[in-house]
């Protein structure tokens, strides 16, 4: 079964968000850690099976690039005439933020009484209930990329053939949250049992919030991501 998914609209996007998460200076972008990271949300998506764009291949060859060339000895002369090996890069990240702030202050404009239309209701016994931030996609995926990575201490040459069901595996996660408390979504993962393990466990976790058998939420933007079972 193969699950095609689209969390960034692009590698511009990607590498904004990179950048945006770790507070980094647009002007000053630290090329080998960003291009690390870059790196590692593709190889991702290939373990994954997602469905990878050739723009993303193409984005990676431009950090390789511009990491080499920072890399190698160059003369003040030399330095002054080529200019930064990041110039180009910074000037598409920060035409790319310009239109992506305009397209979402568009799409912030009000739409009550044209698209909706809001309900009221008498409530004066209303309790006030903390909002917790929308769980995006990429922070799964993120999440999903350092199980990837601990996964890796665990990685053995000895070829074994195991049979692994995505359907057993939800019914396995639905007992870890029998509970009705918060179960950290790390922790619903085996190392031990491989990439096949993870890769089963993460896409009967993705069929769960499908069905809205359970829901991912997170206490602020950028936290941990924690999981429970949704309330019949």
């Amino acid at each position: 079964m193969e699950v095609i998914l689209e969390a960034f609209e692009g590698p511009l996007d990607l590498l904004l968000y990179l950048i945006r998460k770790q507070n980094i200076d647009i002007l000053d972008i630290p090329v080998a850690e960003i291009t690390r990271q870059y790196m590692g949300y593709v190889e991702l998506m290939k373990s994954v099976r997602l469905e990878l764009a050739a723009e993303y291949l193409v984005m990676a060859a431009m950090l390789a690039e511009i990491k080499s060339r920072m890399l190698l000895p160059r003369s003040s002369e030399i330095e002054e005439e080529e200019g930064d090996p990041r110039a180009e890069l910074i000037r598409r990240l920060q035409e790319y933020e310009r239109f992506k702030a305009a397209a979402e202050g568009i799409d912030e404009l009000p739409r009550v009484g044209r698209e909706v239309v809001v309900p009221r209701l008498e409530a004066p016994q209303a309790k006030v209930r903390k909002l917790l931030p929308e769980v995006a996609l990429e922070e799964i995926l993120l999440s999903m990329a350092e199980v990837m990575r601990r996964n890796d201490l665990f990685e053995s040459h000895q070829i074994t053939r195991e049979v692994l069901s995505t359907r057993e595996r939800m019914s396995d996660v639905l007992e870890r949250l029998k509970g009705g408390g918060f179960v950290p979504f790390v922790e619903l993962f085996t190392v031990e049992e491989g990439k096949l393990g993870v890769v089963v466990t993460f896409m009967a976790i993705l069929e769960l919030v499908k069905e809205s058998l359970i829901e991912l939420v997170q206490n602020e933007p950028f936290a941990p991501i924690h999981v429970r079972a949704r309330a019949e």
